[in-house]
Order: C-alpha cells, then sequence, then structure tokens
C-alpha cells in the first residue's frame, strides 16, 4: 500500500519537533561560548539559561516567520524583505523576555533605562536574526534539492509465445496523467484547482479539499501533465477551469476557486492572464 502525504497537523507536529530539537543545539552551544559576558556563569547555569532562551526565542520568532510567509504569498513582498521586518518586530517581545528575566532575581521589574534597554535589543537581534537566517538558508537549501516521488516506470510485460500453456499476463498499467495525484489521498478525488505554497510544504487544492505535499511549486507544476493552468502569483498556481469569477479591488485581482477559495494574481502576472483571455 501506497504511504499517503503526512496530514497538516502530523506535518506541523513533526516541523515544531525538529525545530525545538535545533534551538536546544542552538542553546548548547551558546552555553558553551557564553556570549555576551554570561561566560562568567557557572556551566550548568548557562545551560539552563541559554537553552531557556532559545525555546523562548522560538515562542516569539517562529509566528513573526508564518506572517512574514502570508505577507509574502497574499501581498507579493519580497521574501527577505518581509523577514527583515519580522526579525525587527519579533525582536521587541523577545527583548521585554530577556529583560524581565534578567530582573527577577534582583527582586524588581522595573524597566531599565533606554541605553540598556537599546543595548539589550541589539544584543537579542543579533542572536534572533542570525538564528532566522540560519534556519532559512538551511530550509531553504533542502527545500531546493528534495527529491521529488514521482510514478516508478512499469516493467516491460514478459514475453510469452502463443503455444505457452497458463494465463497470459495483463498488460502493465498506464501511467497516471497527472502523476501529482498519485500523492494526494484518494478521499481527495482527481479534479485539481489549485496549488498555493505554504512555508516548505505545497497544498494541492482538488474539488473535494486539500493535502500537504512536501514539495516546491515549480516541480507540482511540473507533474500535472496535461492539465490547463497558469501560475498566477509566485505562490499560487490554478487551473484554468476552476476560475469562477475574477474580483477586482481596485489594482488588486484574485481569482475566485470553488469551496470558497481565493488566490491572488501578481501584477506581472495581469498580462499574461489578459493575453490568456482570462481576465
Amino acid at each position: 500500500m501506497t504511504r499517503q502525504p503526512a496530514s497538516q497537523r502530523h506535518a506541523l507536529a513533526r516541523r515544531i519537533i525538529i525545530d525545538l530539537a535545533v534551538m536546544t543545539a542552538i542553546g548548547v552551544f551558546l552555553a558553551v561560548i557564553g556570549p555576551f559576558g554570561s561566560i562568567a556563569a557557572p556551566l550548568p547555569e548557562r545551560f539552563v539559561t541559554w537553552i531557556g532562551f532559545a525555546w523562548l526565542g522560538y515562542a516569539c520568532y517562529r509566528p513573526m516567520q508564518s506572517v512574514a510567509a502570508w505577507g509574502e504569498r497574499a501581498l507579493d513582498l519580497p521574501r527577505w524583505g518581509v523577514l527583515t521586518a519580522a526579525v525587527l518586530v519579533g525582536t521587541v517581545p523577545m527583548t521585554v523576555a530577556v529583560v524581565a528575566i534578567n530582573t527577577v532575581p534582583l527582586g524588581s521589574l522595573r524597566w531599565p533605562g533606554l541605553e540598556i534597554a537599546m543595548g539589550t535589543y541589539f544584543s537579542v537581534l543579533v542572536i534572533g536574526g542570525a538564528v532566522t537566517l540560519l534556519f532559512n538558508v538551511v530550509q531553504g537549501g533542502a527545500r531546493a534539492v528534495m527529491p521529488v516521488a514521482g510514478p516508478a516506470a512499469a516493467p516491460t510485460a514478459p514475453f510469452v509465445p502463443e503455444s505457452a500453456s497458463g494465463p497470459v499476463p495483463a498488460p502493465p498499467a498506464p501511467p497516471s496523467p497527472n502523476p501529482l495525484l498519485d500523492q494526494l489521498p484518494a478521499e481527495l478525488g482527481s479534479a485539481i484547482i489549485a496549488l498555493e505554497m505554504e512555508d516548505h510544504y505545497l497544498r494541492v487544492h482538488t474539488m473535494l479539499g486539500s493535502a500537504l505535499v512536501l514539495m516546491r511549486l515549480r516541480d507540482g507544476i511540473a507533474l500535472l501533465g496535461d492539465l490547463q493552468g497558469m501560475q498566477v502569483h509566485r505562490s499560487w498556481w490554478v487551473a484554468r477551469e476552476a476560475v469562477e469569477e475574477v474580483v477586482r479591488d481596485g489594482r488588486n485581482i484574485r481569482l475566485k476557486l470553488p469551496r470558497g477559495l481565493e488566490a491572488p494574481v501578481a501584477r506581472a502576472n495581469v498580462t499574461a492572464l489578459r493575453d490568456a483571455r482570462w481576465i
């Protein structure tokens, strides 16, 4: 039986576990080198402090990265621009947490002066920015080389002479006209209406639902076979027959799809869609 792709909940849980394991390793590394004067503290205390800060940083920065991914998809903004803004914003709650934790042993939660607060902010920004950069470079590289499972070539049926006894083996099944369907649960049917990037996963939308597959958008498009459609946005591919309505909001254009879906159209693709008489 062919193993189906993981559900969204399973994929999310797996990603969080892996991310927290990486953050723990980063916390251990920081505890060993003792940056920002922490080397003066005992090693066990450094382990507890830096691993705790690493997990807390994940809680502060990871939601900001999801917001950045949404901004890239929905607003067609440059990836590294929205990531930079997300890191700058995520550093604020992390700085507040660091200041609060450092002042608890002193028996006071008084906010320090502006100079100390800004110094703490930039210290946190250096580490938070470096870790965010590491995550995106490593995960982006891993995604770029991720092999895409396609249908295996069917073996050639052996030649059986007419005089041979026994039943003649059935010819091999023809290859699927849409190899991407082979990676989806059967309950989603065979009518693919759109592909949407979500972080490092590809969400395949059908008339009956959707599922996540670990691959790039361009690899998913390559597996669609003869299905007619276009990439309307850096994060969206839409099937031609799935477009129900063109929604205009000023200069912004969206394609209304079945199941209440709406795919944004990048301004750079408007001319191509007009030439193809989509809009």
